[in-house]
């Protein structure tokens, strides 16, 4: 995402982590690119539109 100075915000950087929502993600997953996903990071209520399969399928491996 790039810098928006009105509201102070720098922009984000290779490795930065955000909140997208689940039906902006899904929007993205089904015109074929969605972000990775951190799953621990993911709350269940997400399974209401995304299923779990679809989600590991994108997600991201986290060092521990």
């Amino acid at each position: 995402m790039a810098p928006i100075p009105a509201y102070d915000f720098p922009g984000l950087k290779a490795g930065d982590r955000w909140c997208l929502c689940a039906l902006r993600w899904l929007e993205a997953y089904k015109a074929g690119c969605a972000p990775l996903v951190i799953l621990e990071a993911t709350n269940e209520k997400t399974l209401n539109l995304i299923p779990l399969d679809v989600l590991i399928s994108k997600a991201m491996k986290v060092a521990k």
